[in-house]
């Protein structure tokens, strides 16, 4: 974190904070999925989870964000008090690095929708090994748990990817984040048309 700006560590560490909250008031959510449909009732939503990854990492373009903002949002899910306890920071770091690879894949040099996405799938991947070995999905039917992850992995693309690239850039627009990677990045495509 030496090349890391105390604003940037702010940033990080406030979304990393509200995605914390936002991710515990997903679980009566995921639970009341899976009361109607099962243990992929949880899946459809999954991406929620990993989300402020995406987020840190399309904003500040930094090697670590995803890694380190899914970090700090799992430590603050379990203070307020997650039922899972502190294992939910192990979940936390494996999801964040599942989403790191993306990034680290282009060296950090690009950001786009596709790239944003495969990190939300980089996140649903390794979530869900984690979740297999964790949560006993071998005890169900093979065919129900490729759609758990078929299910995980679209969320992953859609929720994490789509929706957390739609606001970072509606945030952006607004100038708050002019001086990150992001706002620079829109400020210079809007001088360019």
């Amino acid at each position: 974190m030496n090349n890391w700006r105390l604003k940037e560590i702010i940033v990080m560490s406030v979304l990393s904070v509200v995605f914390g909250i936002v991710y515990l008031a997903f679980l009566p959510i995921g639970k009341l999925l899976a009361s109607f449909m099962g243990p992929i009732g949880y899946d459809f939503i999954f991406g929620i989870w990993f989300i402020v990854s995406i987020i840190a990492a399309y904003i500040l373009r930094k090697p670590g964000a995803a890694f380190l903002s899914e970090t700090i949002a799992a430590t603050v899910e379990m203070l307020l008090g997650n039922a899972m306890g502190p294992i939910i920071i192990v979940t936390g770091i494996i999801q964040g690095l599942g989403a790191e690879t993306a990034f680290a894949a282009t060296r950090y040099k690009r950001y786009s929708l596709w790239v944003l996405m495969l990190a939300g799938v980089g996140a649903a991947i390794l979530s869900f090994i984690w979740g297999y070995f964790r949560s006993g999905y071998a005890a169900l039917s093979t065919p129900y748990v490729i759609s758990m992850l078929v299910a995980r992995m679209l969320s992953g693309a859609i929720i994490s990817g789509m929706l957390g690239k739609a606001i970072s850039d509606s945030l952006a627009k607004t100038g708050v984040l002019s001086s990150f990677a992001l706002g620079k990045q829109m400020h210079k495509e809007r001088s360019v048309s």
